[in-house]
């Protein structure tokens, strides 16, 4: 019997070789238990054949009695993996239950605010950088919320890549023309919340100065509309912080007005001048009688005064320049009513560390009243301003200021900057969850 005319089954240590003459017979591919292994056959797996393969030469094959002796062992090998991809399952399946959820809101910034909105309170950034850009987009994640935002003459209707199903709009309501700008733009969101494209709408809006929104009001869902949640700029009575928020008017971002970051030299150095006012004097104002208390209590010359009697909707570069350097370098700024209390004068004194003397009258309008009205919002959030009803108050006030030393102002600044980044997140944590707990509560 030759090596060649042998086959081989494989065994153990704890398993003989069997070597069977070919043609094997029937039946007799049976394990002889103690028999040894043979080496060399274990050195040469040519020479290894199984009963089951068949046999050399072109016998026909033969079957042999299917006995396997390690099947207990594979039974039990195999039901102990099982067991362990099972609770690994488990186990993955519970962290995932467990992992913070996470959703998705997509803004549609179609104002100017919406730039506060984006770079101010969410401490967002934009890509391009230029501000003139038809298209500028950006991400960032806010609280349980990933949000992205697109801003630009170029973000048109239709052609925004919708990924999601939750939207922000961010509109201007202040006049007729914006009104009729805003109202196209919520009649498409309709149209994508009626063909289930969009499930949830919240509206950012720039009211009316006069809390005159009425336009809007049936596109909410409270009277029938589409609209789960509306931000809104002044003191609207509408306000309930359940589904409409009062919301800042913020710095003028269509004027430019940039994203200040505070710095040592923002707070600690010396400001020459008591305040400043660069701004428009209507005739029969309040403002007419800011200026005439300044000029006649001799103080006029201790702060930086241009007025001008005629209002203008943008800035050059030089006078952006200008303005920033009459904030940055003045102690107070003079903060007189327009059409409403609320302006931007407010929110950009406070971005450069400069006190706002805030005229505390309520103006004509259906704005709220009471006794936290106007600037319900700011008082709320405790702002560190000087609130005065008459301008009568201002030479006593600017008399006050040059008593103060050094080490006050600069203490009393960094309160005030300090303020301002805290009532940002404040803002932003108000959104934040205004949207969390109105579009995903049920998820």
């Amino acid at each position: 019997m030759t090596d060649s005319s042998l086959v081989a089954r494989s065994c153990t240590s704890a398993h003989a070789l069997l070597l069977l003459p070919s043609p094997a017979p029937l039946g007799a591919c049976e394990l002889l238990r103690g028999a040894p292994c043979p080496l060399y056959l274990l050195l040469q797996p040519s020479l290894l054949r199984t009963c089951a393969g068949g046999v050399r030469g072109g016998a026909a094959p033969f079957v042999a009695d299917e006995w396997n002796p390690w099947e207990d062992e594979e039974v039990e090998y195999n039901s102990a993996l099982n067991k362990k991809r099972e609770a690994f399952k488990q186990y993955m399946s519970k962290i995932e239950k467990n992992k913070p959820k996470k959703y998705k809101v997509q803004i549609w910034g179609k104002a100017a605010i919406g730039l506060y909105l984006w770079e101010h309170i969410l401490d967002g950034s934009l890509n391009p950088t230029d501000k003139v850009a038809q298209w500028r987009e950006g991400q960032l994640q806010s609280g349980k919320v990933d949000l992205s935002f697109y801003t630009g003459p170029a973000v048109v209707q239709g052609h925004v890549p919708l990924d999601m199903n939750s939207l922000v709009l961010v509109l201007n309501g202040r006049e007729e023309q914006k009104v009729l700008y805003s109202t196209r733009w919520l009649k498409h969101v309709q149209a994508l919340v009626q063909s289930h494209t969009v499930s949830h709408v919240a509206v950012v809006l720039l009211g009316n100065e006069q809390c005159d929104n009425d336009w809007i009001a049936p596109h909410l869902k409270r009277n029938g509309g589409f609209v789960d949640l509306l931000f809104v700029v002044y003191d609207s009575p509408w306000v309930n912080d359940k589904d409409v928020f009062q919301w800042p008017l913020g710095v003028a971002t269509y004027r430019e007005f940039p994203m200040i970051r505070a710095n040592s030299q923002l707070i600690t150095a010396s400001r020459p001048y008591l305040c400043n006012f660069l701004g428009t004097v209507y005739k029969n104002s309040s403002r007419e009688a800011m200026m005439h208390e300044l000029k006649q209590s001799g103080l006029e010359k201790e702060c930086i005064i241009a007025a001008r009697d005629k209002w203008l909707p943008q800035e050059t570069a030089d006078s952006l320049r200008r303005y920033q350097t009459a904030l940055v370098q003045s102690e107070l700024t003079l903060c007189p009513v327009g059409i409403n209390t609320e302006c931007y004068r407010i929110y950009e004194a406070c971005s450069l560390g400069s006190v706002p003397v805030v005229e505390d009258v309520l103006t004509p309008g259906r704005c709220a009243a009471g006794s936290s009205s106007p600037l319900r919002l700011l008082k709320a959030a405790g702002a560190p301003f000087i609130f005065i009803s008459n301008w009568k108050e201002l030479p006593a006030i600017l008399e006050r200021e040059k008593m103060m030393s050094q080490e006050q102002r600069v203490d009393r600044r960094r309160r005030l900057l300090e303020w301002y980044s805290g009532f940002r997140r404040q803002m932003k944590e108000r959104f934040t969850e205004a949207i969390e707990e109105n579009f995903f509560k049920s998820g």
